[in-house]
């Protein structure tokens, strides 16, 4: 995986195509190249993110491609829950509690592939701005705005409306 610059890059338009490997050569394509490397049968799996900046972090991918910029609204809610529980087991495996899962908003994010960041939840990043859920199969999934997400007792808080999420979690 290529170092992720905080600059925000036009995923809008994603031009990767599994069937056209050359297009997986583009530094916004590198994450849906990474997915390709996979066995077929993995429905999700995990990378070590490998910018310097985030060395406690990691990130959830499906392999499966999605149209376009590979939106979260775009997945089929059934494929959306089953990849909610594996990133929060995944979180939980790697930070017991004390996790939080971050996905970047459209005009933030670097790379087509629909990707969530895990790592440590940084208690200081809660707000009064929340969703309070009980179940993964009702985080929502906004259309254009990121989401963060951190265990409490008895559920979830998922917080929505901003684009930048990931500065919730410890680097």
């Amino acid at each position: 995986m290529l170092w992720l610059s905080p600059a925000a890059a036009d995923v809008s338009r994603c031009d990767c195509d599994p069937a056209r490997p050359e297009t997986l050569k583009e530094r916004n394509c590198s994450l849906c190249a990474e997915a390709e490397k996979q066995p077929p049968g993995a429905e999700f799996f995990l990378l070590k993110d490998i910018n310097p900046r985030k060395p406690n972090r990691w990130l959830a991918l499906p392999r499966m491609h999605l149209p376009g910029a590979h939106d979260l609204h775009r997945m089929p809610k059934a494929a959306r829950d089953r990849f909610w529980r594996f990133a929060v087991g995944a979180a939980r495996e790697k930070f017991g509690e004390e996790w939080g899962i971050a996905y970047n908003g459209a005009s933030v994010r670097t790379q087509c592939h629909l990707h969530f960041h895990i790592g440590r939840f940084v208690r200081a990043a809660e707000t009064s701005r929340f969703l309070f859920v009980r179940r993964v199969e009702d985080i929502p999934a906004p259309d254009d705005s990121g989401l963060w997400v951190h265990p409490v007792p008895g559920g979830f808080h998922v917080h929505v409306g901003e684009q930048i999420t990931e500065t919730a979690l410890v680097r």
